[in-house]
C-alpha cells in the first residue's frame, strides 16, 4: 500500500495542506506563553484520521478535533458542513419559497487598528441590526445568512480589514418596486454605520441556473472566517494571530435572519461529529477502519496500520 494518504486518495490531498497550515498557526501560537493552551490543542487536533470504505471512496469515521477558532482544519471542517447543510436545505427553501431569488451582498467599513477589532465588530452588528429593520430592507428581503470575514490590512502590520459577506433571500417585489440599486444599498450602509465616508458595497443578483451561481454565492459565504496566508505568515512572529485570537474571543462570526433563521448552527454549537461527517447525511461503510496519521516532517498524512481497526 502507497506510504500517504493523497497517493491512495488524491482527493484527500486538502487533509495535508490544511493540517500543514495547523502546524504553522500552532507554531505562532508558541511564540506566546498566552496561547500555549491553543497550541497544545492544535498539536493534537486531526492527528490521526480513521476511514471506513465507502462504494468508492475512503469516508472519515473518526478524528479528534481541537475546536480552537483559528485552527485552520477546524475552520475549513465547519465551513464544510455549513456548506452541505445549505445545499441539502436549498430544495426545501425553493419549495417553500418558489418565486424568491438570491442577492449576494458584501459590505465593508475602513480598515481599523487590529486592536479596535472587538469594537468594530460590534459596531458593525449593531448596524447591521439597524439597517436590517429598514422599510426598505423589510420590504424586499425574505431572509439572510451573513458571515464575517477578517483580512490583514494593506495599510500596515497591525491593521485589519474586517467585512460581511451575506447572502439575502428576496421576495419577487425586490426586483420590481422595492427593488434596492447598489447606491441605495451605500446609503443604507453608510446610514446604518452612522459613517461620514461611504462604505463600499458589492451586490450582485445570483442567477441560480447560471453556471453555478448560487453555488458559488454559498461557497463565497460560507467559507473562512480568516484566509489560512493570513494566520499562517511568519514575519510578524504571530503578532497579529495573537491579538486577532484576543479581539474575536467568543464572538459568532455567522449570523442567520428573518424565514432563513436557525438554518445553520453557529460555529461554537457544532459538533465533532458534525465535523467528521461535514454532511447532514451519515455515508454508510463496513466495520473496518484504515488509518493515517500525520508526519510534521513531511507535513503529510501517511498510513498508519497499527491504528487500523
Amino acid at each position: 500500500m502507497s506510504q500517504f494518504l493523497t497517493d491512495l486518495a488524491p482527493k484527500e490531498t486538502p487533509w495535508d495542506t490544511h493540517r500543514s497550515n495547523a502546524q504553522s498557526v500552532q507554531m505562532l501560537y508558541e511564540y506566546s506563553e498566552e496561547f500555549n493552551k491553543y497550541a497544545e490543542r492544535i498539536n493534537g487536533c486531526s492527528g490521526i484520521l480513521k476511514f471506513g470504505f465507502g462504494e468508492d471512496k475512503l469516508v472519515l469515521k473518526q478524528a479528534f478535533f481541537c475546536r480552537v477558532r483559528f485552527c485552520p482544519v477546524c475552520q475549513w471542517r465547519r465551513s464544510l458542513l455549513w456548506r452541505a447543510v445549505m445545499f441539502q436545505k436549498l430544495e426545501e427553501i425553493k419549495t417553500q419559497y418558489p418565486t424568491h431569488r438570491w442577492v449576494f451582498l458584501t459590505l465593508t467599513v475602513r480598515n481599523c487598528d487590529l486592536v479596535d477589532l472587538r469594537d468594530t465588530l460590534k459596531d458593525m452588528n449593531a448596524s447591521w441590526k439597524r439597517m436590517s429593520e429598514t422599510v426598505a430592507f423589510k420590504k424586499g428581503v425574505a431572509g439572510f445568512i451573513r458571515t464575517t470575514e477578517v483580512t490583514r490590512g494593506k495599510d500596515g502590520d497591525m491593521r485589519a480589514h474586517p467585512h460581511y459577506h451575506a447572502l439575502l433571500l428576496v421576495k419577487p417585489s425586490y426586483f420590481t418596486k422595492n427593488y434596492i440599486k447598489q447606491s441605495e444599498w451605500v446609503e443604507m450602509w453608510q446610514k446604518a454605520l452612522t459613517a461620514d465616508y461611504a462604505p463600499s458595497v458589492n451586490v450582485k443578483t445570483v442567477k441560480q441556473f447560471a453556471e453555478g451561481q448560487l453555488d458559488k454565492a454559498i461557497c463565497e459565504t460560507l467559507k473562512y472566517s480568516v484566509k489560512p496566508d493570513d494566520l499562517t505568515l511568519t514575519r510578524d512572529s504571530g503578532a497579529w494571530l495573537h491579538e486577532m485570537t484576543r479581539q474575536t474571543f467568543k464572538m459568532r462570526f455567522i449570523a442567520t435572519g428573518g424565514v432563513l433563521k436557525g438554518v445553520l448552527k453557529p460555529d461554537d454549537e457544532i459538533t465533532t461529529d458534525e465535523m467528521l461527517t461535514s454532511s447532514e447525511e451519515v455515508e454508510e461503510t463496513d466495520e473496518r477502519r484504515i488509518a493515517f496519521q500525520y508526519h510534521r516532517e513531511h507535513r503529510r498524512y501517511a498510513y498508519a496500520p497499527r491504528f487500523n481497526e
